[in-house]
């Protein structure tokens, strides 16, 4: 296991220094966040990036993400141009030492949560999931006051009515199409350039105001990593997206994925599972429905050695921030994991 955590740059308020002073820290999983969606990635960034973590003893391993352009998940004329672009991040980020990218497809909204600052018994903040609050929401109205946190802030709401509208004949045949056409083309690259992609499961698992989402369950996932059925071509399993939904049995998942060898990163948080939604909770497995223990066996009981970082955390001590992207929370959850990866480990020896 290559513990990891994300850091979101300079403008991070969690520092490098912070996070170097976690046991166990190797990698920091970033991106480069000043270039359009599309667009391709100047050296001089990825280097720039590459310097100020290793200069503090750290590794930059992994890219989280490098953005999928909705021409490509729509199949439209110019989808060519942005795939020959993200080809081209992958070698630029290749060259730097990357060896594995986290990207998604899901239709126009990345995860989707009704509140960032839900507070627990505890006095903690969380982020949440209300379906009665989403069902509030309808985003072909553009006069509407209502949006929801995980929206993409670079449109307006003309904007974002218009992508909406475009989708609204997407079937998830036609997405699953647009999907293959998109991996047959950037898998040989990053086969070339020893770089895994690790697609993210869809946030949550289950279609939101009706647009298709196709990466949410085990039958999904194992037609996915079919459409190119090559090592390099694996996934993200975060245990909070799937594990959102009662359906998913993600400690199974963990297990067949990794004997697989096609889980390339994993992203561990907790998360109560409602009637009406979710809430996430702390790492710890009391405190959430998901038992953290058994899948990081899983996982260690069938090989993996990849990258795994806390995933979201909630706000405690005080903290203020970027929403599930505090340094406490994620440092707690981080020796959490530590701690359960050394006992699995010397447990097994």
């Amino acid at each position: 296991m290559k513990l990891s955590f994300r850091w979101y740059g300079e403008d991070d308020k969690v520092t490098l220094k912070n996070i170097r002073q976690i046991p166990g820290m190797h990698t920091i999983v970033s991106a480069v966040y000043d270039v359009p969606v599309g667009e391709v990635w100047s050296r001089e960034s990825i280097a720039a990036l590459k310097s100020a973590i290793t200069q503090m003893g750290m590794h930059f391993e992994v890219v989280e993400s490098i953005p999928v352009h909705e021409d490509i998940k729509l199949g439209k004329e110019r989808r060519d141009y942005y795939i020959n672009n993200y080809c081209e991040n992958i070698r630029r980020v290749a060259e730097a030492g990357v060896k594995c990218i986290c990207y998604n497809f899901m239709p126009v909204f990345d995860w989707t949560r009704t509140q960032l600052d839900h507070v627990l018994p505890d006095g903690s903040t969380t982020l949440v999931y209300y379906q009665e609050q989403v069902d509030e929401v309808n985003p072909l109205e553009s006069d509407s006051d209502l949006t929801l946190p995980g929206w993409d802030a670079s449109y307006s709401r003309e904007e974002l009515k218009d992508i909406v509208a475009q989708y609204q004949n997407m079937t998830e045949e036609k997405l699953w199409d647009n999907l293959q056409y998109f991996l047959e083309r950037i898998i040989p690259v990053s086969v070339e350039c020893g770089v895994n992609m690790a697609i993210h499961e869809d946030d949550p698992c289950w279609s939101i105001f009706g647009l298709p989402r196709i990466i949410t369950s085990e039958q999904n996932l194992d037609r996915f990593l079919k459409l190119v059925d090559v090592p390099n071509n694996g996934i993200t399993l975060c245990t909070g997206s799937l594990g959102c939904s009662g359906h998913n049995d993600v400690v199974k998942m963990a297990a067949k994925y990794a004997a697989m060898g096609r889980i390339h990163f994993v992203h561990m948080r907790n998360v109560a599972v409602l009637p009406n939604g979710f809430e996430e909770r702390s790492h710890l497995s009391s405190c959430g429905t998901l038992d953290m223990y058994a899948i990081m066996k899983a996982l260690y009981d069938n090989g993996f050695d990849g990258y795994i970082r806390p995933d979201h955390g909630r706000m405690i001590w005080g903290e203020t921030g970027r929403p599930g992207y505090g340094l406490y929370d994620r440092a707690l959850g981080a020796t959490y994991l530590n701690g359960l990866w050394e006992a699995i480990e010397k447990g097994d020896k």
